[in-house]
């Protein structure tokens, strides 16, 4: 039987043969840190499967000031990547948004997670399977997680609609964020062929065409 190569880990031998070994260098560095929210700004995690895939969509809405790839809800200290992709540290990708709540909600924040994951897929995302790639919404503050409640109770109204299952998208307390190494972070600008093919090859957007249509996250 022919070796199946997993389509992201493909993706990060291709990023490594062509020639990218200065970005991957990186990885051995300091990660970045995300921005410490100011008295005006706030901040929302989430994990929503591969963390490539979950920054874009909420990079481009207006009032987010900064979107960083990085692992939340694990045990670990300073966790990496292959750390985490093993499964072995309790963490989820993740991403933290950070945003102005003068210029946008919290709740909106919500339906764009939402319309960019599986959330009716157990134990992982898209081809990407194991506890480290599960959905999840890591709630900071009572008013973050009756929000977050609320819109899971409208959101499987809508899923019933189209695959009749019910949301397994964890919601949790937030604890701690662990910035990803630099080579991950804004991979979809960093690397847009390899982004886009990863995606193709996953079968993200066929699956989240099938469960919101025309509400579908990118």
């Amino acid at each position: 039987m022919p070796t199946v190569t997993h389509p992201r880990r493909a993706v990060l031998l291709l990023f490594a043969v062509l020639g990218f070994g200065a970005a991957v260098a990186l990885a051995q560095g300091t990660p970045p840190k995300a921005s410490a929210p100011s008295p005006t700004l706030a901040r929302a995690t989430f994990a929503g499967g591969c963390f490539w895939c979950m920054v874009k969509p909420f990079a481009v809405l207006p009032g987010v000031v900064q979107v960083v790839s990085g692992y939340s809800g694990g045990q670990k200290r300073n966790p990496t990547y292959e750390e985490v992709s093993a499964g072995v540290t309790g963490h989820a990708e993740s991403v933290q948004v950070i945003y102005d709540p003068a210029k946008i909600t919290y709740a909106r924040l919500l339906e764009v997670f939402w319309r960019n994951i599986d959330p009716t897929s157990p134990e992982g995302q898209f081809c990407d399977r194991g506890h480290q790639y599960r959905s999840a919404i890591f709630f900071q503050g009572d008013e973050q997680k009756r929000l977050a409640e609320e819109s899971k109770v409208t959101q499987q109204a809508d899923v019933s609609k189209t695959v009749n299952r019910p949301i397994v998208t964890e919601i949790v307390a937030f604890t701690e964020f662990w910035p990803a190494e630099d080579y991950h972070q804004d991979f979809y600008k960093k690397n847009p062929m390899r982004y886009e093919s990863y995606r193709l090859g996953c079968g993200r957007d066929r699956r989240l065409q099938e469960i919101w249509g025309g509400k579908a996250g990118h």
